[in-house]
């Protein structure tokens, strides 16, 4: 906030208004989310939509409460925690959070509202329109809503605030998917031993792991031979 950098989703077109008008972010956020559930309500159903209200109104307080206790500057924006002319350094630390946030959410199937709604909500009637599709559509919106708000200085400090907030996009999802991606892998394990049943033995009962057991033939010895199959995760 501090830095006045941009972001998509709710959050960020909130952020965008209190920018131009000073109208208290958390206030834009709860104001549009309560439109957007009431919206999806009879698309999506009550039990969809559990997990959203309880974020919202989380994020609500979240908000409320980080702006009270952080220092305030002479012109009432939160105090500079980088320093003066750390925008950049300022966007890598709040993009990394935030991408490690939004991973933990959807990794415990949950949803942060906002845009999510309207993406669940478009691919709901239009199966064959990605969530990820309308979430970049949306936030490219938002984002690229900065160059009409003269607020933020002449034309060429309004392109600066929209290629910031192309780079928060960017940012944040590579992130966001590095962290659901690590914990999704895993590392595969082909065991070649004549004692194939004791390890898959033990394998099997005393880690509580499954395998599969293929038949394998050498090219060069000519040989049968047993081969485990094991996958586990990094």
């Amino acid at each position: 906030m501090p830095y006045q950098i941009v972001a998509g989703g709710v959050t960020g077109l909130s952020a965008i208004i209190y920018y131009a008008t000073g109208f208290h972010i958390e206030n834009t956020y709860i104001i549009i989310n309560g439109i957007l559930l009431v919206v999806a309500l009879k698309i999506l159903g009550v039990k969809f939509l559990m997990k959203t209200i309880f974020a919202i109104f989380t994020l609500y307080f979240m908000l409320m409460f980080a702006q009270e206790i952080l220092p305030k500057q002479e012109n009432g924006m939160p105090f500079k925690l980088m320093g003066e002319g750390q925008d950049f350094m300022s966007m890598i630390i709040g993009c990394v959070i935030t991408g490690i946030a939004l991973a933990t959410v959807f990794l415990n199937n949950g949803s942060t509202g906002g845009t999510d709604i309207i993406a669940a909500s478009v691919n709901k009637f239009h199966p064959n329109v990605s969530l990820g599709n309308v979430l970049i559509a949306a936030d490219f919106c938002i984002i690229g809503s900065c160059m009409f708000f003269p607020q933020f200085g002449d034309y060429m400090e309004r392109a600066h605030k929209v290629m910031f907030g192309f780079c928060v996009m960017t940012m944040e999802n590579y992130v966001l998917d590095y962290v659901m991606n690590a914990r999704r892998q895993s590392v595969q394990f082909f065991i070649f031993s004549s004692k194939w049943q004791e390890i898959a033995n033990a394998i099997g009962t005393e880690m509580n792991h499954g395998v599969t057991i293929l038949d394998g033939h050498g090219w060069y010895t000519g040989h049968q031979m047993k081969v485990l199959c094991i996958l586990a995760s990094r």
